[in-house]
């Protein structure tokens, strides 16, 4: 047999075979990894962040403090300056971390944080650290410092491989965002760490938006970060990644030092040093929205299978946003309502509540496959009802010492990220969720849902405004057929196809729109 497995099988797949079977995709087991917790806030409380934060919560007891992180230069400075502040923890939970200027910036300031003895542990999904595994490895050496990573692959280049033998497993991802300091203060939202999200670098960007959250929220957070960090999917990165060298950290710390006094990183710390959030700080002014708040998270478990209805984060939010009576404004970059979202938009617009739904448009959208999953629902939407807009591609590529604006969408982004949604003027929610079957049924979502009237209202007038500026409107003309139309001032273009987009590309969607794979989108 052996025999005839090198005269008949290519050496290539001769060795990705091998690997397969010596490996058997088998992940090591978790039993023996050391287990933590969060510190109580209380053993915090005397910490710079909680000295600080303590009056501001003692004034709205009940409540938690936020501040909305639409500006991309704001959300970095935020994030930095938790990790600057920390004098006790840093618990850190991301989909994407990249290598880049933001994540190399990021990952020093964590290390430094380490350094004077905080306590840093990095829970990170294995699906978006690409060319992270020496770095990490090399993290995880560090006495203050504990990587994991959530549903690891593996087989570790190519990746991929995994998915051969694994992919019911490796389908379910973690998408869950936050940073949290001292359990005082914290971050959570839709921005992954990556120059693509915060406005750094030559390429696209992402419009996106974050909370910063003080108060009894953050306590929740915390034990919600400790129940990923002790799940059946955390695995510790000394049991999946290859060993570091001795010298690998310093190697690592040195990139990051060179990394800073790059053109690129000069420019892009330059414009951060101009965050209204960091003068805000500074000058002691910062202005908190005071509201009740809650989490909503998915259970880790769902990863596995074992999920119960009540741990779905989809559950809990519709229970704490309740029925709409009057309005919902959602917001979601990648949008697939399904039929039976269909029918429930159609009985809130029968009902009187008026519909208005932000997406991108094909231009403008990084998944093609994830828009055909939306398109064929387009015309169902505006049929029942609902207002229906498309956020154009503004632009290509954005210098980095260009300004984005300090808006919900950001106009000088190519493509939407943010995922929110508003009901009634009342109630808002910020997070990871997006309104499709993958975040339904498949990957793991957090967020908060903010009962705020004034977030609220500042949510839908500014959706007003942006959208007749960066989004097309689409409508149905006498014939049934869709169109756009894109305002510029005064002048109105209307489009009868995608607008911006070739044949192909079209035909493309046209194509997957036929496949049955929307449950997986």
């Amino acid at each position: 047999m052996s025999n005839w497995f090198r005269r008949h099988c290519p050496r290539p797949i001769s060795i990705l075979v091998l690997v397969l079977v010596i490996s058997g995709c088998a992940l090591p087991p978790v039993a023996e990894r050391t287990e933590s917790w969060s510190v109580p806030a209380g053993q915090t409380a005397n910490t710079r962040l909680g000295s600080a934060i303590a009056p501001l919560a003692g004034a709205h007891p009940g409540e938690s403090g936020v501040i909305m992180l639409e500006n991309p230069y704001d959300a970095f400075a935020a994030r930095a300056l938790l990790a600057e502040g920390a004098e006790t923890t840093l618990d850190v939970q991301y989909y994407i971390w990249q290598y880049d200027i933001t994540g190399t910036m990021l990952l020093d300031a964590l290390y430094r944080a380490a350094e004077r003895g905080v306590r840093v542990r990095l829970l990170l999904d294995d699906n978006g650290i690409s060319g992270l595994d020496k770095p990490l490895a090399a993290m995880d050496t560090h006495p203050n410092i504990e990587v994991r990573l959530f549903n690891p692959f593996v087989v570790r280049n190519p990746k991929w491989i995994g998915y051969l033998t694994s992919f019911p497993r490796l389908n379910h991802r973690m998408h869950n965002k936050s940073f949290i300091a001292d359990n005082q203060a914290a971050i959570i939202g839709g921005r992954n760490i990556a120059d693509a999200y915060f406005g750094a670098g030559q390429g696209a960007l992402f419009a996106d938006l974050d909370v910063l959250a003080i108060g009894p929220v953050v306590h929740e957070l915390s034990d919600d970060f400790d129940r990923y960090w002790s799940s059946a999917s955390a695995y510790p990165a000394t049991t999946i990644l290859p060993a570091a060298d001795q010298d690998d950290l310093a190697l690592i710390v040195d990139t990051a030092r060179q990394c800073s006094l790059s053109s690129e990183a000069s420019k892009y710390i330059c414009v951060v040093a101009e965050s209204r959030l960091l003068k805000g700080l500074l000058e002691g002014n910062l202005e908190f929205t005071w509201a009740p708040v809650t989490m909503v998270s998915d259970d880790p478990a769902k990863v596995l299978g074992e999920k119960s209805e009540n741990g779905l984060l989809s559950r809990q939010l519709a229970e704490v946003m309740g029925s709409p009576e009057r309005s919902v404004t959602l917001v979601s970059p990648y949008f697939i309502p399904t039929q039976a979202g269909v029918d429930i938009f159609r009985d809130m617009e029968s009902r009187g509540v008026q519909v208005r739904v932000l997406t991108n448009s094909l231009e403008a959208n990084d998944v093609a496959m994830v828009h055909a999953g939306y398109a064929k629902y387009r015309k169902p939407l505006l049929e029942a009802g609902v207002q229906l807009f498309e956020m154009r591609e503004l632009s290509g590529g954005v210098p980095v010492e260009s300004q984005l604006q300090n808006n919900l969408m950001g106009s000088s982004a190519s493509s939407l990220h943010a995922k929110t949604f508003a009901v009634d003027n009342e109630r808002l929610f910020v997070g990871s969720f997006n309104f499709d079957p993958r975040s339904v049924h498949i990957n793991t979502e957090l967020g908060f849902v903010i009962e705020s009237p004034e977030l609220t209202q500042m949510m839908n007038a500014r959706f007003d405004e942006q959208t007749r500026v960066i989004a097309y409107e689409l409508v149905l003309d006498e014939g049934g057929d869709l169109q756009w139309l894109e305002r510029n001032g005064e002048e109105v273009i209307r489009y009868n196809h995608d607008p911006g987009t070739g044949l192909i590309k079209r035909m493309m969607v046209a194509f997957f729109s036929f496949l049955p794979i929307e449950s997986l989108l």
